[in-house]
């Protein structure tokens, strides 16, 4: 049976400042039960604004290290996303550390032209699927939630999608709608990991991260075991994705 436990982290992002928000996590870390994968929100070292192209660290800047410090610590792959300037261009970058050291990342796709993320953060352009575990995991930031296609389970090429986000509290509905239809029709498990609190645009956040099942179920609480034979039986029995346009 190939488990993988799993935790996300709500946190309340400190506007601007990289150095207390990565203390932040650390202590969450040091809370926290033993697992194998931690999740943290979108651009948790910074909070989500105009301000963040001028907090860009380079690819293998501060964070990236402090993320591998902490993997090798806590033996666990830790999943979150910062801002990366790489060459003339800054992303907003999804990276997932393993504990070994090891890293890969994905950029974010779909930058929020509404918020002006898009005038300021360039798109990446490449799907992404890694393996921890035995696990396929499908990386996607906040408004790629809203793209089925771009997240389309094609043949079943992952199990688990981590979605992590900026996702403001007005617009809570949405979020807890699309993430219970990206398990159902992907037939695959989701975390959505949003930020809580007010950033300092005097935006609010409910939060509302949650940990979901291929049924679209709520699983409680912000850390479980998610079942791999399970999804494999449920997959076996409703090959619905054989019937994908």
């Amino acid at each position: 049976m190939k488990e993988l436990n799993v935790t996300f982290y709500q946190q309340d992002i400190i506007w601007g400042n990289p150095e207390a928000n990565r203390c932040q996590v650390a202590a969450a870390l040091a809370a926290s039960s033993p697992c194998d994968l931690f999740v943290v929100p979108e651009t948790f070292t910074t909070g989500f604004g105009d301000h963040m192209a001028a907090l860009a660290e380079k690819p293998l800047g501060p964070t990236l290290h402090w993320a591998q410090q902490q993997a090798a610590k806590y033996d666990l792959l830790f999943v979150g996303t910062w801002i990366v300037r790489d060459g003339e261009k800054c992303y907003n970058r999804l990276h997932w550390v393993y504990p070994n050291g090891d890293f890969g990342y994905y950029d974010k796709a779909h930058t929020f032209r509404v918020s002006g993320e898009a005038d300021q953060i360039a798109r990446g352009t490449q799907r992404e699927v890694f393996e921890y575990k035995g696990w396929r995991i499908k990386p996607a930031v906040c408004y790629d939630l809203r793209f089925p296609k771009w997240l389309r389970n094609d043949s079943l090429s992952y199990d688990l999608l981590i979605v992590c986000a900026n996702w403001p509290g007005s617009r809570h509905e949405a979020w807890t709608t699309l993430l219970k239809a990206r398990a159902i029709e992907n037939q695959c498990y989701v975390i959505g990991c949003n930020r809580a609190g007010v950033d300092g645009a005097n935006i609010p956040y409910t939060g509302d991260s949650a940990i979901i099942d291929y049924k679209g179920f709520v699983l409680p609480g912000n850390s479980t075991t998610l079942l791999k034979d399970k999804l494999d039986t449920f997959r076996e029995h409703w090959p619905f994705y054989l019937d994908f346009d």
